[in-house]
């Protein structure tokens, strides 16, 4: 028996385990109120998003890439980036100001990110073309962009912000965005490292230093700020290699 080969599809199933916990977390938010809760959500995500880069590193590693471990990291990146962060979204309609009305189903519109997950993730598994880079934002980028924004209510002081994150039309613009720039046919960089020289790693190097500072100035705040910084920059990069 080659045990080697089991070995990223058991770390692929770690990462499912992963976004399981993180929606019990999430419906445990929803039923106590309690946003410690969503905490523990984003950061069991976190830990799914971890698993789920190296389950393909082991895979290259050992040599044993298969269609089975391709099925499967799609299926674990559905629970993980894909149910848990429309959960969220469900979540955050569902405690907000009813801008919408006051129908029931107003709050299922979160799913909607779950969708776009969906499909950016049947599109990736045929797209060949994304290999080296990003056609659309990752799944995991977007679950931390969802998971990250019930922190930002809890920790931010800003009323302003307060008003924002709890109005429908918001959530709405929020959730239609997400899903469109899942599957949005835009480019955007990796973060592999294939040569080590700074003039290859120059725009990764960037958005990775960039991306420290705002963590250590606005701590869960910064997340959502990396992530669009991160479709920025990718554009400018765009921009610019169309113009050599």
């Amino acid at each position: 028996m080659n045990i080697k080969k089991h070995i990223p599809n058991l770390i692929t199933l770690i990462n499912l385990f992963c976004g399981c916990v993180a929606i019990v977390f999430v419906s445990k938010a929803i039923e106590t109120g309690d946003s410690f809760n969503y905490e523990m959500a984003f950061y069991m995500v976190c830990l799914g998003i971890f698993f789920d880069f190296f389950d393909g590193f082991f895979a290259r590693l050992f040599k044993v890439s298969s269609p089975l471990g391709l099925q499967l990291d799609s299926l674990a990146d559905m629970v993980t980036s894909g149910v848990a962060p429309g959960y969220v979204m469900y979540s955050l309609f569902a405690n907000s100001a009813h801008e919408l009305g006051t129908s029931p189903a107003i709050p299922f519109l979160g799913f909607i990110v779950t969708l776009g997950s969906c499909y950016r993730l049947a599109n990736f598994n045929i797209d060949t073309r994304q290999t080296d880079s990003f056609i659309g934002l990752p799944t995991p980028a977007n679950s931390l962009f969802i998971l990250s924004l019930p922190l930002v209510l809890k920790f931010s002081d800003s009323l302003m912000l307060l008003e924002i994150l709890t109005n429908q039309y918001v959530l709405l613009v929020i959730t239609l965005c997400s899903a469109y720039i899942l599957n949005a046919e835009i480019p955007l960089f990796s973060l592999k490292v294939k040569k080590f020289n700074f003039k290859d790693n120059a725009l990764q190097i960037v958005f990775l230093v960039i991306s420290f500072v705002l963590l250590l100035l606005f701590h869960f705040g910064a997340v959502p700020l990396i992530i669009i910084f991160y479709v920025l920059l990718s554009i400018v990069n765009n921009l610019f290699l169309k113009k050599k």
